[in-house]
Formats: C-alpha cells, structure tokens, sequence
C-alpha cells in the first residue's frame, strides 16, 4: 500500500508494510536459538511414545520423572550462582552427599529430632561454601582446584560418618516429599518454587544483576562500584547451601542415608546447568532454562532405559550431554556477544 505525502514541494513516497511484510521480519532463528531445545524435547517425548505407549506415556512414568529428578534441580540450580559468578564449584553433589549422611546419621543412629538434624547439614553446607569462598577470593586459589579438593575431602568424611546405607528417617521429612499435590509429589513443587525464587533474584534485584556483571567482567564490575569479592563469596555459600537442601529433600526422597548417593549428582547437573545456558536466555546461565534442561535430559534417560538399553546408558548419556552442552553454551554465549 502507498500513500502520497506532500513536503515542502517534494513528493515523498511512504510505504506501509503489508502484514506479510511485518511476519517476515519476526527473528525465526532467534526463536529456534531461544526455544529449539523445546521442540527437541517434545519430538524426543513423541519418539519414545510411540516406541513404548504402555510404559513412557503413562502418568505413572510422569510421577516417577517429576519426583525422581528433584534433587538434580536442586543441584543444577546450586551450580547457577558460581557459574553466573564466572566461577566452578565442583563440591555442589558432595556437599549434597554430606547432607544426606548427617540427617541419617543424626536423625536415625543418635535420634536427634529431624528439625535438629536438618538444621546441622544445612549449617555444614553454609561452613562449607565459606570455606570455598574463604580459599577462592582471599587465598585466590583456582575455583575448580578448591571445590574439587573439597568435593574429595567430603566425600571421604561421609563414607567416614557412616559407610553404610540406613533407612529408617523420619516419616515427617518422608512425607513432605512424597505426598502428592495434583497428582504429582510435593518434591516437584519444591523444585518448581525454588526455581521461581532464583528467577526473581536474578531477573528483578540489584543481586542478580550485579552476578552478571561479575561474570561478564570483574575489573569493569569493580570500576563500577560492585563488590566484586563479595559476590563472588556470597556465590559460593549460595550454592552450598542449595546443594545442603538437595541433601534435605533427597533423605526425604529416598528415606534412607547413603555415602554413595550425592557424588553421583555431580555430572547430571553441571550437563544440565550448561544444557540450560543455551535455552529462554542463550549464553547465560539462568534458572528456568537449567529446570528444562534437567527434565530434558531425564527424559532422553528414561526413554533410552525402557528401550531395553542397560544402566549404563545413563552415564554415557550424561557425559556426551555434558560435552554437547559446554559447546553449544559457548557457542551461545560468543552469539550472545556479537549480537
């Protein structure tokens, strides 16, 4: 459609984009690049559907995804604050693993109240990250040197704890994971919620943002006025007092304490963490798109598993994930910075 406007003697020519003309400037790629997992996810879920209708399309086989894979949520999302931070912290699952074993230990073998026992491996988790934060910001040591070493130091004092399963943890904990809400276990919610709360911290408040920055460039953040070690300590303690929660709701989950149980957390949440980099907000690592990720990658599991494929998948599945991911989120993040 043109239209004729007359100014100051000229003729000028103004043309009104058609509505095909306004569809076809809306950015496909970026949707594909923003939202792509999505459709992945949702044509891998038809897949296995069909292969196996009377066992992957099930409402039961939703349940088991949807309980089972909270810990891992919670793990994954302890990873975020330190990732944001430009940071590594590879003590998330041990810390996790300690957790576990002190609510076991505590609550069953020297029956201390469960409010009592929870509120001791979540003050460990807190003495933990502060000792992470202590070596990495006033020490400068390298983050993934620290943690790992960390990692290898608690793993060591929860087999010394205790080297043996034991059952037996308080109903009350038992039951605030497992009892269903709309059909689905109370652990999921849980999951879903503090997925909520770190979205709002890191999209709407100064913290969130100051993260970023940090991340983006710490001497540019410090010429800004941002306490820059601050964060970067406060990051550490955040994320270990998440992994400490991940052990909460897995002594609920699995009603038992086990040393072997948290490590094995360590490679599914960092797949998912860098998984979630590349989903909603490409080339930053932020809440929700880690929460996809981690059902993402279950799915592909449980799919794979009841195709007949031995245990084992879940390991190679989660390593070559793990690799795909750290690719294809700097990837995103060097797209993120040309854009």
């Amino acid at each position: 459609m043109r239209e004729q406007v007359a100014k100051q003697g000229e003729q000028a020519t103004v043309v009104t984009p058609s509505p095909v003309s306004r569809w076809r400037r809306i950015d496909l790629a970026g949707i594909l690049w923003r939202y792509g997992i999505l459709f992945v996810w949702l044509l891998i879920a038809i897949v296995f559907a069909v292969l196996r209708p009377d066992t992957f399309f099930t409402f039961g086989n939703l349940q088991t995804i949807a309980g089972s894979q909270a810990v891992l949520v919670f793990v994954a999302l302890a990873l975020v604050p330190t990732l944001t931070a430009g940071e590594f912290d590879a003590s998330v699952s041990s810390v996790t693993g300690i957790a576990l074993i002190l609510i076991g230990w505590l609550n069953v073998l020297h029956s201390w109240p469960i409010g009592w026992a929870i509120a001791v491996a979540l003050g460990v988790g807190i003495l933990v990250g502060a000792v992470n934060a202590f070596f990495v910001v006033v020490a400068q040591v390298q983050s993934i040197v620290v943690t790992l070493g960390m990692g290898t130091l608690l793993i060591g004092a929860a087999v010394g704890i205790n080297s043996l399963s034991t059952g037996g943890i308080s109903p009350g904990l038992v039951n605030a994971a497992h009892l269903n809400l709309l059909g689905l276990p109370l652990a999921f919610y849980y999951g879903l919620l503090l997925t909520a709360i770190l979205w709002y911290v890191f999209s709407f408040t100064p913290l969130g943002r100051y993260l970023y920055f940090v991340g983006a460039g710490r001497n540019v953040a410090r010429l800004s006025g941002i306490p820059v070690d601050g964060i970067r300590a406060g990051s550490f303690i955040a994320g270990s007092f998440l992994s400490a929660l991940a052990g909460v709701l897995l002594a609920g989950w699995i009603s038992a304490s086990d040393p072997n149980v948290g490590p094995t957390y360590l490679l599914p949440a960092f797949a998912a963490a860098f998984l979630g980099s590349s989903v909603l907000e490409p080339g930053r690592f932020n809440p929700w798109g880690t929460f996809i990720a981690v059902y993402f990658l279950v799915t592909g599991v449980v799919g794979l598993e009841l195709l007949g494929l031995a245990g084992w998948i879940e390991q190679v599945f989660y390593g070559a994930s793990l690799v795909l991911a750290v690719a294809i989120s700097r990837f995103a993040t060097r797209r993120r910075l040309n854009v």
